[in-house]
């Protein structure tokens, strides 16, 4: 039997949307910690249809207290639930990730946020020597009907990094800073009995993605691999 988000768990968060303090919290901690349970057993279901097809190493529940010490937004709670899934090992790279907010706002994603210096000179590199595959994997036409077809641009160099020509015709890659594809869900989705199967149909949609920048990230740019 398919495990399923309870309306409940939807009207818990836009009711905290609402009262976002924490003598409210308080007063609704049990309704708050049912709903944890629920979305707790669903994050499991998702992790184990994973593992039919990838390896997952590790499930993130973020916290649902916001970081508000270098925030002007002071409220204490984010509104949303979210969850990551890491894949296992060296060799599989990219990550998977679920967002649970009311409001037609709920997100599945995946791919590299932040990736570190060297990585992220790696990946700009292949696009610069060719982006032929990236740009084939982003056009495929059922990714581009879940994803959009291109990264989401988040805060990309203005013109080119250093060391990369902004003539370049693969700059409008290069100039990214992560590599992140995102697909929103409807609440009605969401409350679905089949949105776990959607979610993981989703997630693996991402998989060519997953598999070619695991590929380029554990070989130099002679397709030597790098791992020992």
């Amino acid at each position: 039997m398919s495990i399923s988000i309870p309306k409940s768990s939807l009207e818990f968060l836009l009711n905290l949307a609402k009262n976002n303090h924490r003598d409210w919290m308080q007063e609704h901690k049990k309704i708050y910690q049912a709903s944890e349970k629920e979305l707790k057993k669903f994050y499991a279901s998702i992790e184990d249809g994973l593992n039919k097809t990838d390896e997952i190493s590790k499930t993130k529940v973020f916290r649902i207290n916001r970081d508000i010490r270098f925030s002007k937004d002071k409220t204490p709670y984010n509104v949303h639930r979210s969850v990551s899934f890491s894949r296992a090992g060296a060799h599989r790279r990219g990550g998977y990730y679920l967002r649970i907010e009311p409001g037609n706002k709920s997100v599945v994603a995946g791919g590299f946020f932040g990736p570190e210096p060297a990585d992220l000179l790696r990946i700009r590199k292949e696009f610069e020597m060719d982006a032929t595959e990236i740009r084939a994997i982003l056009a495929n036409p059922e990714f581009k009907k879940a994803y959009g077809g291109e990264f989401d641009a988040w805060n990309p160099v203005k013109t080119a990094p250093k060391g990369f020509s902004k003539e370049d015709p693969n700059i409008d890659l290069i100039r990214l800073k992560n590599f992140i594809v995102t697909h929103k869900f409807k609440d009605t989705e969401v409350m679905a009995p089949d949105f776990a199967e959607k979610v993981l149909h989703h997630f693996q949609l991402l998989r060519p993605f997953f598999d070619y920048m695991s590929d380029v990230l554990t070989t130099d740019l002679n397709g030597v691999s790098t791992l020992k």
